[in-house]
């Protein structure tokens, strides 16, 4: 049987200077008896609520300021820091408690890679939609002589791009960020790279931050299939409904592809389970 070695020349007790903590059960009732469940799921409620609150705040405002004078508003730039700058913000404040999804297609990946149960999986993306409306419902609220006329923050398809082009670019902008948390919350990196001291929402708000940039002129991004349900919900246009269904499934098939890369790829999970074929005794 192989051993993994540290840096030092050390073997861990336990074979290796890492442990990878043991997959979540598919079913686990057990968790509806805990309140340590239902405040988690408070936790992504709320955090959804105040991502969606401040990043469709800024997008109306930054229409507004532009539709006035074209070189006023925070631009791109700013509507990309907003949405990155509120994911290292929330998930700082939520990850102790329930993980810091705020993402269905976040969720959906962890699930898949056993990190979460399927119960608390359902429960967590009915809380992120439901705290998306009620985010967005609050700007409408706030800012209602310009929500409706200035598009109400939602994902669409945008001028002289194809759907084929809008699904890919979900997909891959999905798969940055899914990918991002997988290495960022990776126990194996945080053991090896320990003398690197990385705060893990760093570079995942950093992650949807890039992502932004590149997407907004083609979808407004969506990436988060919570923040585009919120928004098409609130702002109910019959184009935004034709086009809803990209938000989902490009989100789910990125987060789908970076699981399986991260655990069946880096990870090497599948190896693992039948038996190592490796020839190095390091990973």
């Amino acid at each position: 049987m192989s051993k993994e070695v540290t840096e030092e020349g050390q073997v861990h007790p336990h074979g290796k200077d890492y442990e990878d903590p043991p997959p979540a059960p598919l079913l686990d009732m057990g968790e509806l008896m805990l309140w340590s469940f239902y405040r988690a799921i408070i936790a992504e409620f709320i955090a959804t609520l105040l991502f969606l609150y401040v990043t469709v705040a800024t997008v109306i405002g930054h229409k507004k300021l532009n539709a006035a004078d074209q070189c006023d508003g925070v631009g791109i730039l700013g509507i990309a820091w907003a949405f990155g700058g509120m994911i290292f913000i929330l998930v700082y404040c939520t990850a102790g408690i329930s993980g810091g999804h705020i993402n269905p297609a976040v969720t959906f990946g962890l699930f898949l890679a056993r990190k979460v149960s399927l119960i608390r999986a359902i429960m967590y993306m009915i809380a992120q939609c439901l705290g998306a409306v009620c985010g967005v419902g609050l700007v409408k609220a706030f800012m209602k002589s310009y929500y409706n006329r200035l598009g109400g923050g939602a994902n669409v398809v945008s001028h002289g791009y194809n759907i084929g082009t809008a699904l890919g670019a979900e997909i891959i902008g999905t798969f940055v960020l899914v990918y991002t948390v997988f290495s960022a919350t990776d126990p194996k990196r945080s053991a090896r790279d320990s003398h690197v001291p990385v705060l893990a929402p760093l570079p995942i708000g950093f992650a949807v931050f890039m992502v932004h940039l590149a997407t907004i002129p083609i979808t407004g991004t969506g990436i988060n299939p919570a923040r585009s349900f919120g928004a098409a919900v609130i702002y109910n246009n019959d184009k935004v409904w034709d086009d809803h269904w990209i938000f989902w499934v490009g989100p789910f098939v990125g987060a789908l592809a970076a699981a399986a890369y991260h655990q069946y790829i880096l990870r090497a999970a599948a190896i693992k389970a039948i038996g190592s074929f490796r020839s190095n005794p390091t990973n």
